[in-house]
């Protein structure tokens, strides 16, 4: 039996471009899945010159760095895409932030000059409760190590949350702004704030808005954005 030729032959891209985008309100509870459809259904719909994949299954190419997970929200999100044609950043901006759903908005668009994951190496959040946690969170600074156990598919793990942490800032009673280092496993807002109970036991069980205000590098105060 001859063997079946692939669907698509590959052709490289002539241009990368990296997206920063925002999720806000009730985008921030959709899922991973969720944003893929939205963003393929808007590239498609400005008719961007996507490059593909080979295979029998070709895909747009498209990566995504360092999602933010389902719940919270974001203003620095980021997502890479290659075209076979030049297109111009700022008009592709306009026109992409026009077709996506409410809440789903782009900030930017540049021509890629060196890789997005390797410039994405800390985020800024801002973490609200519905209550002051000041003295949780001074006890939780005054630890050198506090972990909290993570389910993976390789089993269960032990992360060092408040190793990953620094710059911790009360911008308010009940709001904590802190930089958290990428690393493998990334702690999530919702780690930190387990973190923070290990420290503190009666601290309220209760749910908490998470913002992710930068990703970038880690800077005193805050994180530096690639642009």
């Amino acid at each position: 039996m001859a063997r079946r030729t692939p669907d698509r032959e590959y052709v490289p891209p002539v241009q990368t471009l990296q997206l920063r985008y925002a999720k806000r309100g009730r985008m921030r509870f959709a899922s991973h899945r969720d944003f893929q459809r939205a963003w393929e259904r808007a590239l498609r719909r400005v008719a961007v010159p996507m490059a593909y994949s080979a295979g029998f299954s070709p895909h747009p190419k498209i990566s995504y760095a360092g999602a933010a997970p389902t719940g919270a929200a974001s203003e620095a999100e980021y997502l890479e895409i290659g075209v076979l044609q030049v297109v111009n950043p700022q008009e592709l901006c306009e026109a992409l932030d026009r077709s996506l759903p409410e809440g789903l908005d782009v900030v930017g668009i540049v021509e890629a000059d060196g890789s997005l994951v390797e410039a994405l190496k800390a985020s800024r959040w801002r973490i609200q409760w519905p209550m002051p946690v000041g003295e949780a969170v001074e006890a939780f600074v005054a630890q050198s190590h506090v972990e909290v156990e993570r389910t993976t598919k390789a089993g269960r793990r032990r992360v060092d949350v408040r190793a990953l942490c620094s710059d911790l800032v009360m911008v308010a009673p009940d709001t904590l702004e802190v930089t958290v280092a990428h690393a493998e496993p990334t702690p999530r807002p919702a780690e930190v704030v387990a973190a923070i109970r290990v420290v503190t036991p009666d601290l309220p069980d209760v749910p908490v808005l998470a913002t992710r205000l930068a990703q970038g590098t880690p800077e005193p105060g805050g994180v530096a954005p690639p642009f």
